[in-house]
């Protein structure tokens, strides 16, 4: 299996965790980028194989040299958890060979029928956990999701606590971005809830996000607050896992950190414009409650699409009906479980 997205990535560890725990005897090799390996370390009876997409597995030829470089795993069986042309066509090969093989069921037609403008059917899809787990079902791997199990907290190393120092102070992660816009929760409305976080000394906000732009933003939500720090740049990929594992609680959008988050057994509340979490992304484990979405009845045709790509006009500000008080409120309710 080999995905793309950092979340598409993130929201398989629970299922592999859950296959580990129910068929220990079974090996799990995962194809995937080099950058995702992280997400993998600790699991038993899981082997990493880097996809290397830009010399030794790029096109077609390159296609062929994956398939004969996972073949000498003794594959038995292939789990494609993506559903693209690239994974097709070594789950193809595969095929031909006379191994088994699944393909996940992305569930389009019912995407459709939820963020299209007219007839639109609004109800809950599969999650893409369950359409995870039915593949390995096909393969003659039930698995049982109701009852997870998670990585222990990562130990925090010198330099980690040297950044974010007082231990004795909840840690509360903030992600504010999104690739698409219509995901993202207006600026002036987050810097209205990190403030009121930040009220409570007892309170170490965190801020996660990248590039120059995101960083200059993070910058300026960080800069009034003794108790806010933009983590952006700051740490390595590796040691920001380590960190969200220590979280209390993240507040996300519809994003890859909100998966990775739940991926480590965090509390997770959730920010929804465009899309919304009947689409089946909600992150893993977490309570429809803790997902705030944008008003249906300002806005009638959201969700206007699964992942935030479609622009529709007049559509630009349905975030801002999701109140700063209401998120700040949903924040705070996690303390008091």
């Amino acid at each position: 299996m080999r995905l793309s997205a950092m979340g598409d990535v993130a929201m398989t560890v629970p299922v592999l965790r859950a296959f580990v725990k129910e068929y220990p005897d079974v090996k799990l090799t995962v194809i995937s980028r080099p950058f995702f390996k992280p997400f993998f370390d600790g699991i038993p009876n899981l082997e990493f194989f880097a996809f290397d997409e830009k010399e030794r597995h790029k096109g077609f030829p390159g296609l062929l040299r994956l398939y004969k470089d996972v073949k000498k795993f003794k594959i038995d069986a292939f789990a494609d958890l993506h559903n693209v042309l690239r994974s097709k066509v070594v789950s193809l090969l595969f095929a031909l060979s006379g191994k088994k093989r699944a393909t996940v069921d992305k569930g389009r037609d019912g995407k459709k029928e939820l963020t299209r403008a007219e007839k639109k059917i609004f109800r809950q899809l599969p999650t893409m956990f369950e359409r995870h787990a039915k593949v390995f079902e096909e393969l003659g791997f039930s698995l049982d999701l109701s009852n997870p199990e998670f990585p222990e907290k990562a130990k925090l190393g010198e330099d980690i606590l040297e950044i974010i120092g007082n231990q004795n102070q909840k840690l509360i992660g903030i992600a504010p971005f999104a690739q698409y816009n219509s995901k993202v929760y207006p600026i002036d409305l987050m810097m209205e809830v990190i403030s009121k976080l930040a009220e409570d000394q007892s309170n170490k906000i965190l801020l996660f996000g990248g590039g120059k732009k995101e960083i200059e933003i993070l910058d300026s939500l960080s800069k009034p607050f003794e108790n806010v720090i933009n983590m952006a740049v700051k740490i390595k990929f590796q040691q920001e896992l380590q960190l969200i594992s220590n979280l209390d609680v993240m507040l996300s959008m519809d994003s890859g950190n909100a998966h990775i988050a739940a991926m480590l057994g965090v509390k997770v509340v959730t920010l929804w414009g465009a899309t919304h979490p009947y689409a089946g992304f909600l992150p893993f484990n977490q309570s429809l409650n803790n997902a705030l979405t944008a008003d249906r009845n300002q806005y009638p045709k959201l969700p206007t699409s699964v992942y935030g790509n479609k622009i529709v006009e007049g559509y630009e500000d349905a975030m801002r009906t999701i109140s700063s008080k209401d998120v700040i409120a949903k924040m705070e309710e996690q303390f008091s479980k």
